[in-house]
């Protein structure tokens, strides 16, 4: 009877054991990566109250908008954010007919402010700095028009802002590509179904992932070089 210890696995069968474990974390970071952006099954638009008193409203388009609603929630004086589309040509589309780029939307958020606690000027320049404003039709890993930067401006006086905030930026931005980031007059604005709002609070384990395997973080820190602050 062979009483000799167990031998220790091999460095090749070790190796081998991590070469499937690492292949295993892939698959599984590429299916969380490429499917959370799906459609609802049942889609349904959101319906939202109207602003309180005395606020203001803004809406930014900044790619993926879980992404810029997110962001956004973590400003002082915001007091509420939606994700929705505008700047298209089609009344009350669905995220399916958005996500097929035949209605001319972009994904963006509105969002609800108290001028008391931050200046619509402070918003603008916090967006910059949440975008790569270089990408034209493209945010990270979403690509097409309706993933573009936009600024939509609700008042002449925000388009005015908007205006000499891009034209400061291109004095000092720190980067050398030009900036394609639209700066409009906003249009009709359609919440998106029940499903796509305060994603990241709902779903966040996976909104970390997809924001994470999209590398959103890293190319803000590479055009940047700091986190956007509040």
């Amino acid at each position: 009877m062979n009483t000799a210890p167990n031998k220790a696995p091999s460095k090749s069968a070790r190796r081998a054991f991590w070469l499937a474990m690492a292949l295993l974390l892939v698959l599984v970071g590429w299916w969380l990566v490429a499917t959370p952006r799906q459609a609802p099954e049942t889609p349904g638009q959101t319906r939202t109250a109207p602003p309180p008193a005395g606020s203001e409203v803004a809406v930014f388009a900044g790619g993926c908008f879980w992404c810029t609603e997110a962001d956004f929630d973590k400003v002082p004086g915001v007091l509420s954010t939606t994700s929705g589309y505008t700047g298209g040509k089609t009344a009350n589309p669905t995220y399916a007919e958005v996500s097929s780029h035949t209605t001319g939307h972009a994904e963006a958020v509105q969002v609800i402010f108290d001028p008391r606690q931050v200046s619509y000027q402070q918003l603008v320049d916090y967006f910059w700095r949440t975008i790569d404003p270089t990408a034209r039709d493209r945010q990270f890993c979403d690509i097409g028009s309706p993933y573009r930067t936009a600024i939509f401006a609700t008042s002449a006086e925000q388009l005015q802002v908007g205006q000499a905030a891009r034209a400061s930026l291109e004095k000092t931005k720190p980067f050398a590509e030009p900036i394609v980031t639209q700066l409009l007059m906003a249009d009709d604005f359609y919440p998106a179904e029940a499903e796509h709002q305060n994603y990241h609070q709902i779903n966040p384990r996976r909104y970390d992932f997809y924001r994470q395997g999209c590398g959103r973080d890293a190319r803000l820190e590479q055009l940047w070089g700091e986190p956007a602050k509040p």
